[in-house]
Order: C-alpha cells, then structure tokens, then sequence
C-alpha cells in the first residue's frame, strides 16, 4: 500500500496489465518515447518496445478504427486520444461501430477495447483542452463510459475496463492527475463496473458527482460538517450503464439530492440522473432536485476569471448544499 497520485494510479494499472496480457498494445498521439502528454505512460516504449506502445498520426477517427480492427482481430488494444475534446472525429468510428458491434453481430462478435481521455477545465487550457464530453457517449447503448475520482477506483476500474468484453471509454479528470491523491494497494485488484459508490455516509441531504466535482464535494462536505450538515456523497464512477439503484437508496434516505457536475448544464449527464430521481424516488424528496453546473455557453474561455466563473467549485457547491439544507 502507497499513496498514489490519480495519474501515478493509472500508469500502474497501465502497466500491470502490459505485463499480464501480451495481446494488450497501447497507442496514440505522443504515448511512446515521450509517454504521451502528460507523462501516463512515461517509460512504457522503453520497458515494452516500440510494437506494443505506437505513436499514431493526428488522427483521432484512424485512432479509433484501429482499436476496433486490433480488437475484432484478438489483440486487446488501449487508445489514448490526447485530449477528450479531440475525439470528434472518431465519434462516427466510436458511435456507428464499435457501440454496435455486439448488437449487429447477434452477439457472435465482442470489441475488448479501451479508449482513455484526459477531460474537463481549470487548467487554462481554453477551447480545445477544457471539454467534458461524458454525456455525449453515456447516450449511446453499446458503450461503458467510466470517469474515475481517486487512485484506488482509477487503477481498479481501469483494469476492469481492459478486461471487459466490450468497449470503454475511460475519461479521466487532467486536473486531478497531481492533484488528488490517495492510498493504493500493490498488485492486482479490479473496481467492479457499473457501480456507484457511497464515499461519505450522512443524513440530511445527497450529493452525486464523479471525478473532479466529487472531490469538490468532498471539501464542501467537510465545510458544511463543520455546521452539523452531514452530507451523503455518492461517486457515480460509471456514467453509463448508470446504477441507479445506488442514487435512490442515497437520495430515499435523507430526502434531498443536488447533482454537481462539470459540463453545461442543459443535457449533461447530471440531467438524467436527476430526472431518474424525479422519477422514482419524488415521494421521498423533501425539498426540490438542485444542480451546479458549467453554464450553456459554447466553450470554456481562456481568461482565468471567465475560466473561474463557468467552473463549479467548493464555494458554490457549498451555497447549493446549504440552500438545499434549509428546505
């Protein structure tokens, strides 16, 4: 057991199963000698050679096509798009055929492939570097989309996601890579998925939230603990298949339920889960289904106090919490 980095987290999961699977191979833009962009397989060309961690062209939709040809021809193939806001051009490759492998082939064909992506903003990186893109894929049957929030469920869920007979796409917060940190065993362990997790037990209202906007709801829940407003945090984790059950047996027991969550607020992934609870769980609710998204503006802007001002943080989370709290 060590304390981990996400993206520490995520590298030796990487590379464990490298050494596990010798059908698994590893590719995209700047993922060899360099260890891609922000160092996650930093040393992988060196240790596994140059035919099993290949740069690729800049080219996303090419990307995703020959994760899906490795896979459908035996090979386990992990693809990195550097950025999830570059993933636009495979959408059609990811969406159209890899999502409806299963279902056209009647079942006889099964896509074991990973798709890995850095998302989300408070980094400065403007347009093209900021985007959450969760509830662009958590729409479409056929894919599992698996967004961690801490070292110990990242390394496990990625392991998962390697080994599963179907496609993944594993998103994972840049902003937190260094950032959050957390106790993560040696050796081999899987985070099961399509599971919700409760991550901080309390009484008086439920938050749900996944990668970084769980970790900012971990610090709003400490502030407002400090009040006596205990919190009940659950960690989404998969986005899709959504384990529903786990937010309304949250949501039935204290009564109330804010979603936090990164993207813009009309259509994110937040919406269906509040409208799952709206749904099934209205008779339990003391109070009305509150949220604290981006807003509905086209991109995340450079400027660092525009930049602050779409993302959701500790502070306003805090106001959410103790708005719902007084119902």
């Amino acid at each position: 057991m060590a304390v981990k980095t996400l993206i520490e987290a995520i590298r030796d999961g990487l590379r464990e199963e490298m050494e596990r699977d010798e059908r698994m191979i590893i590719f995209g833009e700047d993922v060899g000698p360099r260890g891609g962009v922000f160092g996650v397989t930093e040393g992988f060309s060196k240790q596994f050679g140059a035919d099993r961690v290949i740069d690729t062209p800049l080219a996303e939709a090419l990307i995703a096509g020959v994760a899906i040809g490795a896979s459908a021809a035996g090979m386990h193939p992990v693809a990195e798009i550097q950025f999830a806001d570059f993933i636009m051009p495979a959408f059609d490759q990811i969406v159209s055929e890899a999502s409806r492998f299963r279902y056209r082939s009647n079942n006889d064909w099964f896509l074991p492939m990973v798709i890995r992506a850095p998302y989300g903003g408070g980094i400065h990186g403007a347009l093209y570097h900021s985007q959450s893109v969760e509830a662009l894929f958590g729409h479409v049957p056929g894919l599992i989309v698996v967004i961690p929030s801490n070292p110990y469920d990242a390394k496990g869920l990625l392991k998962a996601a390697i080994r599963h007979p179907d496609p993944v796409l594993f998103f994972e917060h840049k902003g937190g890579y260094r950032l959050i940190k957390g106790d993560v065993p040696d050796g081999d362990y899987i985070v099961e998925l399509g599971k919700c997790k409760v991550s901080r037990a309390g009484q008086h209202l439920t938050a749900v939230a996944w990668g970084m906007m769980h970790y900012r709801c971990l610090e709003a829940a400490e502030i407002l603990a400090q009040d006596g407003i205990t919190v009940e945090i659950v960690d989404v984790q998969t986005i899709s298949p959504l384990d529903r059950a786990t937010i309304l047996d949250s949501v039935k027991k204290t009564g109330k339920c804010l979603v936090v969550y990164e993207d813009n607020r009309s259509g994110g992934w937040g919406a269906e889960i509040a409208a799952s609870v709206a749904e099934a769980a209205f008779e339990y609710l003391d109070g009305p289904i509150l949220r604290v998204t981006g807003p509905d503006v086209p991109a995340m802007p450079y400027n660092h106090a525009q930049e602050a001002a779409f993302m959701p943080n500790t502070e306003k989370i805090v106001a959410a919490m103790r708005e719902l709290a007084a119902y």
